[in-house]
């Protein structure tokens, strides 16, 4: 199993235009909710929809960590395969304990990663999810996720990647380190984490 020194050799994840997949993207223009309800008043269809998806977030702040100043809280990691329990991380523990926790992933398994998050305060723009993975040190993987706008609710959203399949073969065996950041269209990291897994014949290696 791999440990913390895994993670070390790996370098700070920081994100740039020209770096990511989507550097063709361009962000929208910021809108409050106020604006984005009075766009399109005349498509009476269109604003009912918006008003009964932001109406409640236009009537009150809705806050759910006072304690917390920042919009988006990141709560947690699952790693899900089919038929097996999801694996999951709690980001809101120690970060630096994650390092220790491995998740173990059979060779060519079909797999996705959700994220659970809560937005307060205020609508967030353009978040996106930006993951790079390093094996002793050297990077080998990067992907980056658009995962969207979402409005202040009290209840916990998230954003599920399409399936992607683990390496497989004698040489994709063994263990990794990823760097994981959620952040948005105007660069403010919401969580940056690491964390690790280990490639292996079966779940039972």
């Amino acid at each position: 199993m791999a440990d913390a020194e895994t993670i070390q050799g790996v370098g700070d994840l920081e994100i740039h235009d020209d770096d990511e997949n989507d550097n063709k993207y361009k962000a929208p223009p910021q809108k409050t909710i106020d604006e984005l309800i009075k766009a399109d008043a005349e498509d009476d269809s269109l604003r009912k929809y918006k008003e009964t998806l932001l109406g409640r977030a236009k009537e009150e702040t809705i806050v759910v960590d006072p304690s917390d100043d920042r919009k988006v809280i990141v709560k947690s990691l699952a790693l899900i395969v089919a038929d097996r329990s999801e694996m999951v991380l709690d980001l809101t523990s120690d970060l630096n304990e994650l390092k220790k926790q491995v998740f173990v992933i059979k060779e060519g398994v079909s797999y996705r990663i959700r994220i659970d998050f809560i937005v307060q305060r205020e609508i967030v723009h353009g978040l996106k999810y930006v993951q790079k993975t390093y094996r002793l040190g050297v990077p080998v993987d990067k992907m980056t996720h658009m995962v969207g706008s979402y409005p202040p609710k009290s209840e916990v959203q998230s954003y599920t990647t399409p399936a992607e399949d683990a390496p497989a073969g004698l040489m994709a065996r063994g263990s990794y380190a990823v760097q994981s950041v959620f952040t948005d269209d105007d660069k403010n990291i919401h969580l940056k984490w690491e964390w690790a897994f280990d490639i292996k014949k079966d779940w039972k290696d």
